[in-house]
């Protein structure tokens, strides 16, 4: 069983975002990384770019598959995680502390068409 972490707000193309203050970080699911397999690359906007949710940011690469990565919620980036141009590795070591991109939240009640862990792990398990 993949892990699910509580407090967090989960997409059904499974990113995760964890939010602080006005802030969203956002990266896969552990669920995502372990159906991946090795991240052998990690494609990210530049900062400054402009997100929105349900659109394409960026996508992982793994040893199996390519996957196209979608914002759960709007905003502008304001930090990539650059570890992950070096160690794109480390998303499958622990994908929750591994973010891939901080944005500044432009609309705080498109979380409310997230999932809360229990939500997410139940849609996991389907």
């Amino acid at each position: 069983m993949a892990k699910v972490i509580e407090g967090l707000y989960y997409s059904e193309s499974h990113e995760y975002v964890r939010v602080e203050g006005d802030f969203g970080f956002i990266g896969i699911t552990d669920y995502a990384q372990n159906a991946l397999g090795n991240v052998v690359y990690v494609d990210m906007p530049e900062v400054d770019d402009e997100v929105e949710a349900g659109e394409e940011f960026g996508a992982v690469e793994s040893v199996k598959a390519a996957s196209d990565l979608y914002a759960p919620v709007s905003g502008t980036v304001v930090e990539i995680n650059e570890a992950l141009e070096d160690q794109p590795e480390l998303i499958n070591q622990d994908a929750f502390e591994n973010w891939i991109i901080k944005v500044e939240l432009s609309d705080k009640s498109e979380l409310d068409a997230l999932m809360n862990a229990t939500a997410y792990a139940a849609f996991c398990e389907k």
